[in-house]
Protein backbone atom coordinates (compact mmCIF):
# COMPACT_ATOMS: atom_id res chain seq x y z
CA UNK A 1 0.00 0.00 0.00
CA UNK A 2 3.17 2.48 0.90
CA UNK A 3 4.84 1.78 -2.25
CA UNK A 4 5.88 4.61 -4.29
CA UNK A 5 4.07 7.04 -1.82
CA UNK A 6 5.34 9.15 0.86
CA UNK A 7 3.88 8.99 4.21
CA UNK A 8 0.95 11.19 3.67
CA UNK A 9 -0.09 9.12 0.90
CA UNK A 10 -0.02 6.21 2.19
CA UNK A 11 -1.84 7.95 5.13
CA UNK A 12 -4.93 8.58 2.75
CA UNK A 13 -4.50 5.40 1.08
CA UNK A 14 -5.23 3.61 4.14
CA UNK A 15 -8.49 6.03 5.28
CA UNK A 16 -9.59 5.55 2.24
CA UNK A 17 -9.20 1.56 2.32
CA UNK A 18 -10.70 1.59 5.57
CA UNK A 19 -13.76 3.82 4.45
CA UNK A 20 -14.63 1.22 2.01
CA UNK A 21 -14.24 -1.93 3.99
CA UNK A 22 -15.84 -0.85 6.73
CA UNK A 23 -19.25 0.32 6.59
CA UNK A 24 -19.88 2.52 9.82
CA UNK A 25 -20.67 3.34 12.33
CA UNK A 26 -17.75 1.13 14.02
CA UNK A 27 -17.28 1.25 17.48
CA UNK A 28 -14.50 -1.93 17.23
CA UNK A 29 -12.57 0.61 15.15
CA UNK A 30 -12.50 3.51 17.07
CA UNK A 31 -11.74 1.38 20.18
CA UNK A 32 -8.29 0.62 17.92
CA UNK A 33 -7.79 4.21 16.71
CA UNK A 34 -8.11 5.12 20.46
CA UNK A 35 -5.77 2.16 21.91
CA UNK A 36 -2.90 4.15 19.72
CA UNK A 37 -2.86 1.71 16.30
CA UNK A 38 -2.78 4.30 13.17
CA UNK A 39 -4.84 3.98 9.98
CA UNK A 40 -2.26 2.19 8.20
CA UNK A 41 -1.41 -0.36 10.83
CA UNK A 42 -4.91 -0.85 10.94
CA UNK A 43 -5.32 -1.02 7.15
CA UNK A 44 -1.94 -3.95 6.85
CA UNK A 45 -3.80 -5.40 9.88
CA UNK A 46 -7.07 -5.72 7.83
CA UNK A 47 -5.73 -7.40 4.79
CA UNK A 48 -3.56 -9.81 6.45
CA UNK A 49 -6.49 -10.72 8.62
CA UNK A 50 -4.34 -10.11 12.03
CA UNK A 51 -6.33 -11.40 15.51
CA UNK A 52 -6.13 -8.14 17.25
CA UNK A 53 -8.42 -6.48 14.90
CA UNK A 54 -11.08 -8.16 17.05
CA UNK A 55 -14.10 -6.92 16.21
CA UNK A 56 -12.82 -5.05 12.87
CA UNK A 57 -11.77 -8.75 12.14
CA UNK A 58 -15.68 -9.86 11.63
CA UNK A 59 -16.61 -6.75 10.08
CA UNK A 60 -14.20 -6.85 7.69
CA UNK A 61 -14.75 -10.27 6.44
CA UNK A 62 -16.46 -10.03 3.39
CA UNK A 63 -14.59 -6.69 2.04
CA UNK A 64 -11.32 -7.00 3.29
CA UNK A 65 -9.73 -7.77 -0.55
CA UNK A 66 -11.47 -4.69 -1.93
CA UNK A 67 -8.35 -2.69 -2.54
CA UNK A 68 -9.53 0.14 -4.48
CA UNK A 69 -8.65 3.42 -2.78
CA UNK A 70 -6.64 4.88 -5.48
CA UNK A 71 -9.99 4.56 -7.92
CA UNK A 72 -12.01 6.09 -4.71
CA UNK A 73 -10.24 8.81 -4.10
CA UNK A 74 -9.74 9.65 -8.43
CA UNK A 75 -13.74 9.41 -8.57
CA UNK A 76 -14.14 11.96 -5.60
CA UNK A 77 -12.07 14.34 -7.42
CA UNK A 78 -13.52 13.84 -10.71
CA UNK A 79 -16.52 15.31 -8.65
CA UNK A 80 -14.43 17.68 -7.10
CA UNK A 81 -14.98 16.20 -3.68
CA UNK A 82 -12.23 15.04 -1.10
CA UNK A 83 -12.52 12.51 1.61
CA UNK A 84 -11.97 13.88 5.47
CA UNK A 85 -10.62 11.84 7.97
CA UNK A 86 -9.64 11.94 11.86
CA UNK A 87 -6.35 13.60 10.85
CA UNK A 88 -7.68 16.59 9.20
CA UNK A 89 -8.08 20.07 10.75
CA UNK A 90 -11.45 19.87 8.62
CA UNK A 91 -12.59 17.13 10.49
CA UNK A 92 -15.50 18.04 13.34
CA UNK A 93 -13.70 16.47 16.16
CA UNK A 94 -15.34 19.05 18.80
CA UNK A 95 -18.82 18.46 17.56
CA UNK A 96 -18.51 15.02 17.10
CA UNK A 97 -17.20 14.22 20.26
CA UNK A 98 -20.13 15.99 21.78
CA UNK A 99 -22.73 14.34 20.49
CA UNK A 100 -21.36 10.99 20.20
CA UNK A 101 -19.93 11.37 23.97
CA UNK A 102 -23.21 11.98 25.46
CA UNK A 103 -24.90 9.16 23.47
CA UNK A 104 -22.59 6.84 24.36
CA UNK A 105 -22.79 8.06 28.66
CA UNK A 106 -26.39 7.43 27.97
CA UNK A 107 -25.94 3.95 26.64
CA UNK A 108 -23.36 2.68 29.22
CA UNK A 109 -25.87 4.36 32.01
CA UNK A 110 -28.78 2.59 30.06
CA UNK A 111 -30.82 5.62 30.10
CA UNK A 112 -33.56 6.74 28.10
CA UNK A 113 -33.15 6.63 24.17
CA UNK A 114 -29.63 6.90 23.95
CA UNK A 115 -29.22 2.95 25.18
CA UNK A 116 -30.68 2.39 21.45
CA UNK A 117 -28.05 3.88 20.13
CA UNK A 118 -25.63 1.43 22.19
CA UNK A 119 -24.25 0.25 18.27
CA UNK A 120 -24.03 3.24 16.47
CA UNK A 121 -22.89 5.67 19.16
CA UNK A 122 -19.59 5.90 17.25
CA UNK A 123 -18.89 9.41 14.80
CA UNK A 124 -18.11 8.59 10.90
CA UNK A 125 -14.29 7.60 10.52
CA UNK A 126 -14.34 9.49 7.93
CA UNK A 127 -16.45 11.58 5.49
CA UNK A 128 -16.71 12.49 1.57
CA UNK A 129 -17.18 16.50 1.26
CA UNK A 130 -17.77 18.22 -1.75
CA UNK A 131 -17.97 21.95 -1.14
CA UNK A 132 -16.57 24.23 1.61
CA UNK A 133 -15.00 23.38 4.94
CA UNK A 134 -17.07 21.21 6.60
CA UNK A 135 -15.67 22.34 10.32
CA UNK A 136 -16.72 25.62 9.31
CA UNK A 137 -19.95 24.75 8.67
CA UNK A 138 -20.86 22.98 11.63
CA UNK A 139 -19.52 25.83 14.20
CA UNK A 140 -23.32 26.69 13.99
CA UNK A 141 -25.83 24.60 12.65
CA UNK A 142 -29.49 23.54 12.92
CA UNK A 143 -31.18 21.01 10.87
CA UNK A 144 -34.30 21.04 9.45
CA UNK A 145 -36.31 18.50 8.55
CA UNK A 146 -39.47 17.21 8.00
CA UNK A 147 -41.93 15.20 5.94
CA UNK A 148 -41.59 14.41 1.65
CA UNK A 149 -45.79 14.67 1.33
CA UNK A 150 -45.14 18.47 1.68
CA UNK A 151 -48.22 20.76 1.81
CA UNK A 152 -48.15 24.53 0.86
CA UNK A 153 -48.22 25.01 4.37
CA UNK A 154 -45.16 23.51 4.74
CA UNK A 155 -43.48 25.10 2.21
CA UNK A 156 -44.44 28.41 3.68
CA UNK A 157 -43.56 27.48 7.09
CA UNK A 158 -40.14 26.44 6.26
CA UNK A 159 -39.11 29.28 3.69
CA UNK A 160 -40.18 31.46 6.80
CA UNK A 161 -37.63 29.88 9.06
CA UNK A 162 -34.92 29.67 7.07
CA UNK A 163 -35.21 33.06 5.54
CA UNK A 164 -34.68 34.18 9.56
CA UNK A 165 -32.01 32.06 9.89
CA UNK A 166 -29.69 32.55 7.28
CA UNK A 167 -28.92 36.31 8.31
CA UNK A 168 -27.93 34.97 11.53
CA UNK A 169 -25.06 33.00 9.95
CA UNK A 170 -26.87 29.83 10.87
CA UNK A 171 -25.73 26.81 8.15
CA UNK A 172 -28.97 24.67 7.30
CA UNK A 173 -28.27 21.63 7.13
CA UNK A 174 -30.98 18.61 5.62
CA UNK A 175 -30.91 15.17 4.13
CA UNK A 176 -31.45 16.37 -0.11
CA UNK A 177 -34.96 14.39 0.09
CA UNK A 178 -37.69 15.70 -1.62
CA UNK A 179 -40.29 17.77 0.49
CA UNK A 180 -39.37 19.58 3.57
CA UNK A 181 -35.54 18.78 3.01
CA UNK A 182 -35.38 20.59 -0.63
CA UNK A 183 -37.45 23.88 0.49
CA UNK A 184 -35.17 23.91 2.88
CA UNK A 185 -32.06 23.54 1.12
CA UNK A 186 -33.54 25.94 -2.02
CA UNK A 187 -34.69 28.75 0.52
CA UNK A 188 -31.21 28.87 2.06
CA UNK A 189 -29.65 29.57 -0.79
CA UNK A 190 -31.97 32.31 -1.73
CA UNK A 191 -31.80 33.82 1.17
CA UNK A 192 -28.04 34.17 0.58
CA UNK A 193 -27.13 31.70 3.10
CA UNK A 194 -25.46 28.39 3.38
CA UNK A 195 -26.88 25.03 3.31
CA UNK A 196 -25.52 21.01 3.93
CA UNK A 197 -26.95 18.40 1.97
CA UNK A 198 -26.14 14.42 3.88
CA UNK A 199 -26.27 11.73 1.34
CA UNK A 200 -26.85 8.36 2.06
CA UNK A 201 -25.16 7.40 -1.24
CA UNK A 202 -21.44 7.81 -2.90
CA UNK A 203 -20.58 11.34 -3.72
CA UNK A 204 -20.72 10.73 -7.55
CA UNK A 205 -24.31 9.26 -6.68
CA UNK A 206 -27.72 11.77 -7.12
CA UNK A 207 -30.25 11.08 -5.22
CA UNK A 208 -33.35 12.10 -5.50
CA UNK A 209 -31.99 12.60 -9.25
CA UNK A 210 -34.54 15.40 -9.59
CA UNK A 211 -32.24 17.57 -6.90
CA UNK A 212 -29.56 17.41 -9.64
CA UNK A 213 -29.10 20.64 -10.21
CA UNK A 214 -30.01 21.83 -6.46
CA UNK A 215 -26.87 19.47 -5.22
CA UNK A 216 -24.55 21.05 -7.53
CA UNK A 217 -25.62 24.14 -7.06
CA UNK A 218 -24.76 23.66 -2.92
CA UNK A 219 -21.60 22.34 -3.58
CA UNK A 220 -20.35 25.19 -5.82
CA UNK A 221 -18.90 28.58 -4.63
CA UNK A 222 -19.77 29.72 -1.19
CA UNK A 223 -23.23 28.14 -0.58
CA UNK A 224 -22.57 25.12 1.48
CA UNK A 225 -21.32 21.18 0.84
CA UNK A 226 -22.69 17.76 0.37
CA UNK A 227 -21.57 15.22 2.55
CA UNK A 228 -21.83 11.31 2.80
CA UNK A 229 -20.32 8.77 4.57
CA UNK A 230 -20.35 6.07 1.79
CA UNK A 231 -17.56 5.39 -0.68
CA UNK A 232 -17.94 6.27 -4.30
CA UNK A 233 -19.96 3.91 -6.06
CA UNK A 234 -22.13 3.34 -2.87
CA UNK A 235 -25.80 2.92 -3.97
CA UNK A 236 -28.74 4.29 -1.81
CA UNK A 237 -30.30 1.69 0.26
CA UNK A 238 -33.01 1.75 3.23
CA UNK A 239 -30.44 1.39 6.26
CA UNK A 240 -28.28 4.30 5.09
CA UNK A 241 -30.71 6.79 5.28
CA UNK A 242 -31.67 5.92 8.81
CA UNK A 243 -27.36 6.11 9.24
CA UNK A 244 -27.76 9.42 7.40
CA UNK A 245 -30.19 10.93 9.83
CA UNK A 246 -27.23 10.18 12.43
CA UNK A 247 -24.92 12.50 10.70
CA UNK A 248 -27.94 14.85 10.64
CA UNK A 249 -28.69 15.21 14.40
CA UNK A 250 -24.81 14.88 15.07
CA UNK A 251 -23.68 18.00 13.06
CA UNK A 252 -26.06 19.70 14.38
CA UNK A 253 -27.34 22.05 17.49
CA UNK A 254 -30.62 21.10 17.02
CA UNK A 255 -33.61 19.39 14.90
CA UNK A 256 -36.61 21.31 14.28
CA UNK A 257 -39.33 19.16 12.47
CA UNK A 258 -41.49 21.03 10.21
CA UNK A 259 -44.43 18.78 8.67
CA UNK A 260 -44.28 15.06 9.90
CA UNK A 261 -47.16 12.80 10.25
CA UNK A 262 -46.90 9.98 12.59
CA UNK A 263 -44.63 7.65 10.87
CA UNK A 264 -42.89 10.15 9.19
CA UNK A 265 -38.87 9.36 8.93
CA UNK A 266 -38.02 12.68 10.15
CA UNK A 267 -38.81 11.52 13.37
CA UNK A 268 -36.12 8.98 13.41
CA UNK A 269 -33.83 11.98 13.53
CA UNK A 270 -35.50 13.25 16.11
CA UNK A 271 -34.63 9.76 17.80
CA UNK A 272 -31.11 10.50 17.14
CA UNK A 273 -30.97 14.00 17.90
CA UNK A 274 -32.32 13.32 21.48
CA UNK A 275 -30.17 10.32 21.94
CA UNK A 276 -27.28 12.87 21.05
CA UNK A 277 -28.48 15.60 23.73
CA UNK A 278 -29.34 17.76 21.18
CA UNK A 279 -32.62 20.32 21.14
CA UNK A 280 -35.63 19.12 19.56
CA UNK A 281 -38.07 21.26 17.92
CA UNK A 282 -41.45 21.16 15.90
CA UNK A 283 -43.29 23.49 14.27
CA UNK A 284 -47.28 23.29 14.93
CA UNK A 285 -49.76 22.78 11.49
CA UNK A 286 -53.64 22.37 11.07
CA UNK A 287 -55.21 20.14 13.31
CA UNK A 288 -57.59 19.30 10.71
CA UNK A 289 -54.48 17.65 8.80
CA UNK A 290 -52.48 14.21 9.54
CA UNK A 291 -49.42 16.03 7.72
CA UNK A 292 -48.40 17.91 11.23
CA UNK A 293 -49.68 14.89 13.60
CA UNK A 294 -46.19 13.40 14.16
CA UNK A 295 -44.76 17.61 15.69
CA UNK A 296 -48.00 18.05 17.63
CA UNK A 297 -47.35 14.35 19.59
CA UNK A 298 -43.73 15.43 20.17
CA UNK A 299 -45.02 18.59 21.77
CA UNK A 300 -47.61 16.92 23.66
CA UNK A 301 -45.03 14.17 24.62
CA UNK A 302 -42.54 17.16 26.14
CA UNK A 303 -39.95 15.57 23.35
CA UNK A 304 -40.06 18.98 21.17
CA UNK A 305 -40.32 22.52 21.91
CA UNK A 306 -42.95 24.54 20.04
CA UNK A 307 -41.42 27.10 17.62
CA UNK A 308 -43.17 29.23 15.13
CA UNK A 309 -40.50 31.80 14.16
CA UNK A 310 -36.46 31.76 13.64
CA UNK A 311 -36.43 33.72 16.61
CA UNK A 312 -37.72 31.16 18.61
CA UNK A 313 -34.96 28.13 17.21
CA UNK A 314 -32.18 31.12 18.03
CA UNK A 315 -33.54 31.91 21.60
CA UNK A 316 -33.58 27.90 21.80
CA UNK A 317 -30.01 27.33 20.41
CA UNK A 318 -27.99 30.44 20.43
CA UNK A 319 -28.87 32.12 23.57
CA UNK A 320 -26.65 35.31 25.00
CA UNK A 321 -24.10 33.82 22.26
CA UNK A 322 -25.39 34.09 19.26
CA UNK A 323 -23.74 36.25 16.88
CA UNK A 324 -25.07 39.67 16.54
CA UNK A 325 -25.46 39.99 12.68
CA UNK A 326 -25.41 43.56 12.64
CA UNK A 327 -21.75 43.89 14.19
CA UNK A 328 -22.14 46.14 16.99
CA UNK A 329 -19.07 48.57 17.83
CA UNK A 330 -18.19 49.47 21.17
CA UNK A 331 -15.01 51.59 20.12
CA UNK A 332 -15.80 54.16 17.54
CA UNK A 333 -12.60 55.87 17.39
CA UNK A 334 -8.80 55.08 16.10
CA UNK A 335 -7.52 53.06 12.69
CA UNK A 336 -6.37 49.79 15.17
CA UNK A 337 -8.31 47.00 13.44
CA UNK A 338 -9.43 45.49 17.01
CA UNK A 339 -11.67 47.99 17.53
CA UNK A 340 -13.50 47.15 14.42
CA UNK A 341 -14.36 43.67 15.76
CA UNK A 342 -18.11 42.76 16.58
CA UNK A 343 -18.68 42.73 20.60
CA UNK A 344 -18.85 39.13 20.01
CA UNK A 345 -15.83 38.62 18.31
CA UNK A 346 -14.03 40.84 20.84
CA UNK A 347 -15.51 38.65 23.24
CA UNK A 348 -13.80 35.60 21.66
CA UNK A 349 -10.32 37.80 20.99
CA UNK A 350 -10.26 38.82 24.68
CA UNK A 351 -10.33 35.37 26.08
CA UNK A 352 -7.69 34.17 23.51
CA UNK A 353 -4.06 33.74 25.14
CA UNK A 354 -1.65 36.57 23.91
CA UNK A 355 0.84 35.69 21.43
CA UNK A 356 4.00 33.93 23.45
CA UNK A 357 1.90 32.41 25.81
CA UNK A 358 0.48 28.71 26.21
CA UNK A 359 -2.50 28.51 23.89
CA UNK A 360 -6.03 27.30 24.67
CA UNK A 361 -8.35 25.11 23.62
CA UNK A 362 -11.79 25.83 22.17
CA UNK A 363 -13.75 24.54 24.71
CA UNK A 364 -11.51 26.42 27.17
CA UNK A 365 -12.28 29.62 25.09
CA UNK A 366 -16.10 29.00 25.17
CA UNK A 367 -16.18 28.67 28.90
CA UNK A 368 -14.43 31.92 29.62
CA UNK A 369 -16.43 33.50 27.38
CA UNK A 370 -19.44 32.40 28.59
CA UNK A 371 -20.48 31.23 25.00
CA UNK A 372 -21.71 27.81 23.44
CA UNK A 373 -18.90 25.82 21.88
CA UNK A 374 -20.42 25.95 18.71
CA UNK A 375 -20.41 29.68 18.21
CA UNK A 376 -17.00 30.05 19.58
CA UNK A 377 -15.53 27.72 17.20
CA UNK A 378 -17.27 29.63 14.16
CA UNK A 379 -15.69 32.78 15.54
CA UNK A 380 -12.45 31.32 16.53
CA UNK A 381 -12.59 30.10 12.86
CA UNK A 382 -13.29 33.50 11.34
CA UNK A 383 -10.53 35.44 13.45
CA UNK A 384 -7.89 32.88 12.19
CA UNK A 385 -8.83 33.21 8.89
CA UNK A 386 -8.77 36.99 8.71
CA UNK A 387 -5.76 37.12 10.74
CA UNK A 388 -6.46 38.06 14.30
CA UNK A 389 -5.90 34.50 15.94
CA UNK A 390 -3.45 32.10 15.70
CA UNK A 391 -3.73 28.00 15.77
CA UNK A 392 -1.50 25.58 16.07
CA UNK A 393 -1.94 21.70 16.95
CA UNK A 394 -5.68 22.84 17.85
CA UNK A 395 -4.78 25.49 20.52
CA UNK A 396 -5.43 29.59 20.07
CA UNK A 397 -3.33 32.46 20.36
CA UNK A 398 -3.44 36.21 19.77
CA UNK A 399 -0.94 36.74 16.37
CA UNK A 400 1.58 39.24 17.65
CA UNK A 401 0.80 42.15 14.47
CA UNK A 402 -2.45 42.55 16.80
CA UNK A 403 -1.47 41.56 20.21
Amino acid sequence: MTSGSNKIDAERYAWAYLNRVIEGPSQALWQLLRSGRDCTEIARGIRARASWLNGVLGQTEARHDWCRWEKDLEIAADYGARLVTPDDEEYPAETFNAAFGFAQLGAERGSGLASKHTGASSPPHSLWVRGNDLRELVAQAVAVVGTRSISSYGKAATEHLVRGLCPAQWTIVAGGAIGIDTVAHSAALAAGGTTMAISACGVDRTYPRVNTKLFNTIASGSHGALVTEYPPETPPQRHRFLTRNRLVAALTEGTVVVEAAWRSGALNTVHWAEGFGKTTMAVPGPITTVGSLGCHQLVKDGRAQLVTSADDVRELLGGIGEIDATGQYEMQFGPDPIQKLSRNELQIYDCTPAHGFPGKQAEQIATEAGMPLGLTVHLLLDLHKNGFIARKNGRFTRTQQND
